[in-house]
């Protein structure tokens, strides 16, 4: 599920650029905590850059 979940969380920040966790959250009707693991799932594969700005962490793929 995870892996599944980490392609819409994928596909999201391809088409709406870079995005809080809770934004991707809102746009693709996953939870939160979904939303974390898809990303911890496309860190570790090194896919996704996460960065400070404006005290907000936003995350981008890192293409």
């Amino acid at each position: 599920m995870i892996g599944k979940n980490a392609g819409v969380v994928w596909d999201s920040l391809e088409v709406l650029g870079e995005n809080t966790a809770i934004r991707i959250a809102k746009n693709t009707k996953l939870k939160l905590n979904d939303v974390y693991a898809a990303l911890g799932w496309l860190g570790r594969e090194g896919k996704i850059f996460a960065f400070k700005k404006n005290s907000r962490v936003l995350y981008r793929l890192n293409v």
